[in-house]
């Protein structure tokens, strides 16, 4: 199992700095960190895309680029690509030279998004979610698997014997799917055979089962290897020298996130009791010490049937970048070898 960490390059939180020079410090440490887990051994660390004020990653393959000049051999892989508020040509492009700079390294994984703000931005329509993600998703397909492209759609001009260029490096880009609770969804990475990219940052993971189940089914309908069929979770959490300490430094800040877009999407605030079914053994929340993180990474991934790979999501909670690094340095001496010597 591969294991690794997603960011969304969450800006720090205000101090006595500018916000300018908050946003520098950030990005600065962001990059640190991923080349602290390429030095520790993690094995892939993503970007995500988002368009807000809190978060600095709307430009991810920039992101990824600049960390690919100072690490070897961690995975670099968007988490996710907003495609359907994308031009597929240009995310071939910047993955692709991503993949040239990074010696073969780059991935996408290419989803539909959390949030919706991408939409108005590019003026596209929140009620053509669905339809502009199956089309550019077939694009992005076409362009990995064909040099020259002859394409027609409903939202993108024609491409006639087009060539792309930049080739990658690797002789298919891998590119994977991000999804979240749409069943459709996981039939329809199971038919293309991409793999999947299941985001459980809430609830019971077990509950998952049937909808990769699904996946599963659909890969196999369509004709595709079992081994091709691959299955990532990313969950959120946070590892530190015990769970006590983990599950004091992480809840405020999670709930102070939480409860901010709770208030734009109608949930309720989060109280400490929530928190702690989410941290609990069935709970989708990964926090505590290295061994309980890695037996609990070990019970998802017998829940779902197997899982190929577990990255955490832990810039949600207002941690300091040296409460970050030390969970990665903690991931990468404690839970890893945990995970591999128990599989």
């Amino acid at each position: 199992m591969e294991i690794g960490i997603d960011s969304f390059a969450a800006a720090a939180p205000a101090g006595t700095d500018s916000q300018t020079e908050n946003r520098r410090k950030s990005l600065t440490e962001l990059i640190d960190r991923i080349v602290y887990a390429d030095e520790m051994g993690l094995d892939v660390f993503g970007i995500g895309e988002h368009h807000r004020k809190e978060f600095l990653d709307s430009a991810t393959a920039i992101i990824l680029a600049a960390a690919a000049t100072r690490t070897s051999r961690i995975k670099l892989t968007s988490a996710v690509t907003v495609l359907s508020a994308a031009d597929p040509v240009r995310v071939f492009q910047e993955f692709a030279t991503l993949d040239l700079i990074s010696n073969g390294r780059a991935e996408i994984i290419a989803g539909r998004g959390s949030f919706t703000e991408a939409f108005p931005l590019f003026g596209l329509r929140l009620n053509d979610y669905d339809a502009l993600f199956s089309e550019k998703l077939d694009l992005l397909l076409k362009i990995r698997d064909e040099e020259i492209v002859t394409w027609k759609g409903q939202f993108r001009p024609a491409l006639n014997q087009q060539a792309i260029y930049p080739r990658p490096l690797q002789d298919s880009l891998p590119i994977w799917q991000g999804v979240g609770g749409t069943p459709a969804s996981f039939v329809r990475a199971g038919t293309l055979g991409l793999p999947l990219m299941v985001a459980v940052i809430g609830g019971e993971t077990h509950r998952f089962r049937p909808l990769v189940d699904m996946y599963r089914q659909a890969g196999a309908k369509a004709g595709h290897a079992p081994e091709k069929l691959k299955v990532g979770l990313h969950s959120l959490g946070y590892v530190a020298e015990s769970t006590d300490q983990a599950v004091e430094a992480y809840y405020p800040g999670y709930a102070e996130t939480f409860t901010k877009i709770g208030r734009e999407r109608g949930w309720p605030p989060v109280t400490r009791n929530h928190f702690n079914a989410q941290t609990g053994e069935l709970g989708a929340l990964v926090v505590g010490g290295a061994e309980e993180v890695a037996e609990k990474i070990l019970r998802h991934s017998e829940a779902l049937g197997g899982i190929d790979r577990f990255t955490f999501q832990m810039d949600n909670a207002n941690l300091s970048h040296e409460q970050l690094k030390n969970a990665i340095e903690l991931i990468g001496k404690e839970v890893i070898p945990y995970v591999q010597n128990r599989k």
